[in-house]
C-alpha cells in the first residue's frame, strides 16, 4: 500500500527516527538470512524462540514500517486517543509515533473522558532493549508520555486502567492472542486495535483471529492492504 505523507513530528524526533530506521534497514538482510537458514535446517520452532534465536535478536532493531507507524499516528489522532497500549516495544520506534499522537492530542486541548493521565503503556521482554528504548524516549522528549514495563506481557499488561483508546500489536505471533485477551475488556466502544503482518502470517495468527471473530468479544475487523497485511479491529457497541 503506497502512502504519501507530510507527517513531521518535530526536529528531535525526526532526526532520531532517521537514525533508527537506517539501523533497522541495515539489519534487515541479516535477519532474513538467519530465519531462512534456520527454516532450511528445520530447527526453528515457530511457536516460540529458542535460546539461539533470542541471542541473535538481542541487538536487532525490529521496527514497524514507517508508513504503518504513521497510519497508527493518524488513527490515534482521529480517536483523540489518551490511553494507548503497545505490545512489543523493542527499541521504541513505533512507540515514538504513538506518544507523539497522545502529546499532540493534548496540545489541541483535548480533555475528553476519564482514565488517568494520558499515556502509552508499552511492554518489552528484553531488559537491554528496554534500557535503549528509554534512552530514545528521553532523546525525543517523550518520556513523560510513556510507561514502559519490562517482562512477560502476560504479567506486564495484567493491570491497565480503562478506558483504552488504541492498541498496537507488533510482536511474536503466539503472544498476539494473550495480549489482546488482556486488553480487550478495557477497550472503550470505538477503540481500535492494529496488528501487524496478519496476511503474511495468517496461519500463525489463527488463535488471534479465533478471539477476534468470537461474537462475545464484540470486535469487528478487516485487513488493510499494507505490505504483509495490517489488521484493523474495532471494539463495537
Amino acid at each position: 500500500m503506497a502512502m504519501n505523507s507530510s507527517l513531521m513530528l518535530g526536529a528531535p524526533i525526526e532526526g532520531l527516527l532517521e537514525r533508527l530506521y537506517a539501523q533497522h534497514a541495515a539489519q534487515t538482510g541479516a535477519v532474513a538470512d538467519y530465519f531462512t537458514a534456520r527454516a532450511a535446517e528445520g530447527s526453528l520452532d515457530w511457536s516460540g524462540f529458542d535460546r539461539r534465536t533470542n541471542e541473535f535478536l538481542k541487538d536487532k532493531l525490529i521496527a514497524l514500517d514507517r508508513p504503518k507507524a504513521e497510519f497508527c499516528y493518524h488513527v490515534c489522532r482521529a480517536l483523540r486517543a489518551r490511553r494507548v497500549v503497545e505490545a512489543g516495544t523493542s527499541f521504541g520506534v513505533s512507540t515514538l509515533f504513538l506518544a507523539a499522537a497522545v502529546r499532540d492530542n493534548l496540545r489541541r486541548g483535548d480533555d475528553r473522558g476519564p482514565g488517568g493521565r494520558p499515556i502509552v503503556i508499552g511492554t518489552e521482554y528484553e531488559p537491554e532493549k528496554a534500557r535503549i528504548a528509554r534512552a530514545h524516549f528521553a532523546e525525543a522528549g517523550l518520556s513523560d508520555f510513556i510507561d514502559l514495563r519490562e517482562g512477560d506481557l502476560r504479567e506486564t499488561l495484567a493491570d491497565v486502567a480503562a478506558p483504552i483508546d488504541f492498541m498496537l500489536i507488533d510482536i511474536w505471533t503466539p503472544m498476539a492472542r494473550p495480549a489482546l485477551g488482556l486488553i480487550a475488556p478495557h477497550l472503550r466502544e470505538g477503540a481500535v486495535v492494529i496488528c501487524d503482518n496478519t496476511e503474511q502470517f495468517r496461519e500463525a495468527y489463527q488463535e488471534y483471529f479465533d478471539f477476534v471473530y468470537d461474537p462475545g468479544n464484540r470486535l469487528k475487523t478487516m485487513t488493510v492492504p499494507f505490505e504483509g497485511g495490517l489488521e484493523f479491529t474495532v471494539r463495537a457497541g
